[in-house]
């Protein structure tokens, strides 16, 4: 099945490379990759959050998100499916940055800017944050495509594995926070 997907998607590629990929454009996308390495960008944003109490919430539970993130597709995912980089598979495709992780599927950058993005979206207190965190997401998640390093089912499952980190972060979140409300109300009875 994945060498049917690979084959479907690898002209894909082939087309970002030969029609969207520009000289000018290039470093800047390379740069902005290069920041979900490890999840860098989304771990700063995430610890500066937690410096202010308006957002302090939202910088926990992505951090937690991106954590799971982390151990569905780095741990679990990437060695289970074993699906190799596409400039392997997809001749004439050439990546601009280096990949060390010979596992593509799926996108680990894309999952942690998921898993924090949709955390962000919920949690952040202005319009603009929100929506500046989704777009951020997606913009990773091409970045991806645009460098040549993962196919674009990759990317839609690392979208959607990190989604569903946030989802679960928020759940987990939501359960911390009634156990100490609970805790809170129990000590007020008491006295």
């Amino acid at each position: 099945m994945l060498e049917t997907l690979c084959q479907m998607e690898g002209p894909i590629l082939l087309w970002i490379q030969e029609a969207v990929r520009q000289p000018w454009l290039n470093p800047l996308v390379e740069v902005y990759t290069r920041l979900g390495n490890a999840g860098i960008l989304w771990i700063i944003l995430s610890a500066v959050m937690l410096c202010f109490p308006k957002t302090r919430k939202a910088g926990a539970l992505s951090l937690l998100a991106m954590v799971l993130g982390l151990l569905c597709t780095n741990v679990v995912l990437k060695h289970l499916v074993g699906r190799t980089r596409p400039w392997i598979d997809v001749a004439g495709l050439i990546p601009l940055v280096n990949e060390p992780d010979p596992n593509s599927f799926p996108s680990g950058h894309t999952c942690a800017a998921f898993a924090a993005g949709i955390i962000w979206a919920r949690a952040l207190p202005r319009t603009w944050m929100r929506v500046t965190a989704v777009i951020l997401a997606v913009c990773m998640g091409l970045s991806r495509l645009y460098v040549g390093v993962h196919y674009p089912s990759d990317v839609l499952a690392g979208a959607v594995v990190g989604s569903l980190c946030a989802w679960g972060a928020w759940e987990i979140g939501l359960r911390i926070s009634g156990y100490w409300k609970r805790r809170e109300a129990n000590k007020k009875e008491v006295q």
